[in-house]
């Protein structure tokens, strides 16, 4: 199986777009459209099929400054992200949003930066590496 190697440059990576950016510049650069900033559209971006991912090789994510990433796409971050999905005429589930947010201000809740390797996780394909 053939193995393909993408760096992440976690100092570029200072809030929520700046993720999606990242990931854009890695795997989206020969398409003609962009991912948006959507967990579920990174999901289906792993999975392969579009982008520099096809979906038969492994894939290493080589994620440098991966602390400055953990950081920036931590508690506030999310916080920001949550209220976001919360906000007057949103069309998300706000019973969902609501339980997620209030996980986060007890501190038993994940960060962005912990559900992006969720993510990751569910590819058995695809590994991280810290540089």
């Amino acid at each position: 199986m053939q193995q393909k190697t993408f760096v992440i440059e976690g100092s570029r990576i200072n809030a929520i777009p700046d993720f999606y950016a990242e990931i854009n510049r890695l795997f989206m650069a020969g398409e003609d459209w962009k991912l948006g900033n959507s967990l579920d559209g990174f999901n289906d971006l792993l999975h392969g099929g579009f982008g520099a991912i096809t979906g038969d090789e492994r894939v290493v994510l080589v994620w440098k400054d991966i602390a400055h990433s953990k950081a920036a796409l931590g508690v506030e971050a999310t916080r920001k992200y949550y209220e976001e999905k919360l906000s007057p005429g949103a069309p998300f589930n706000r019973r969902y949003f609501e339980e997620k947010l209030k996980e986060l201000e007890e501190g038993r809740g994940q960060t962005y930066f912990d559900i992006v390797m969720e993510i990751i996780a569910d590819h058995p394909d695809i590994t991280v590496v810290s540089a």
